[in-house]
């Protein structure tokens, strides 16, 4: 089993619609790290300042609750995601960073390459959206926060900013933390 788990979340800039230029930028990484143990061994809250749409959309900022300062005094993705990496300890194999669904992978993805940056650490990448359906029998319909809620826990923080959402998922990784599969 590793010794080390990246239970993250992401949040991005958003429109009604499509983003101009293409683009979901990653403005907020958050995460709590968890070892073999089920030990909480922290959390990492960083703002990403966009580079390709530098401006939040009116929606985005209603729905993150994000404001447009906190992200223009940011550090751009390349420097954050050092940080996160390093915060993370996720220079070697023994590691696995965990979302809820493939999006937020995707997200940093699409970052790595629009930055020219290696994306081999998510190679130790676990859906936990998909086999949270698995151990639950079938489709697993509802947001995070109602799915947290019928769990028995309070959904805590702000829903959809990236630390409280990271801190709400780990609750449910570790009351399921035997039955998660990392092959």
């Amino acid at each position: 089993m590793p010794t080390n788990f990246i239970i993250y979340d992401l949040e991005a800039t958003c429109w009604l619609g499509r983003p101009p230029k293409g683009y979901n930028e990653i403005i907020e990484i958050g995460a709590v790290r968890i070892n073999e143990y089920g030990d909480f061994l922290g959390s990492f809250e960083k703002f990403v300042k966009p580079t390709i749409n530098p401006l939040l959309s009116g929606f985005c900022k209603k729905l993150t609750s994000i404001d447009q300062e906190k992200v223009d005094r940011a550090q751009d993705f390349p420097k954050v995601l050092d940080e996160f990496k390093e915060w993370g300890d996720m220079n070697d194999e023994d590691y696995f960073v965990c979302s809820w669904g493939n999006n937020d992978k995707k997200l940093f993805l699409e970052e790595c390459i629009i930055h020219d940056l290696d994306s081999d650490w998510l190679d130790n990448y676990v859906n936990l959206k998909n086999q949270f359906d698995q151990i639950k029998g079938g489709s697993v319909k509802g947001t995070l926060k109602k799915i947290i809620q019928r769990e028995g826990f309070d959904f805590t923080g702000i829903q959809h900013r990236a630390i409280s959402d990271a801190e709400n998922l780990a609750k449910l990784f570790l009351k399921y933390f035997d039955e998660w599969s990392f092959i």
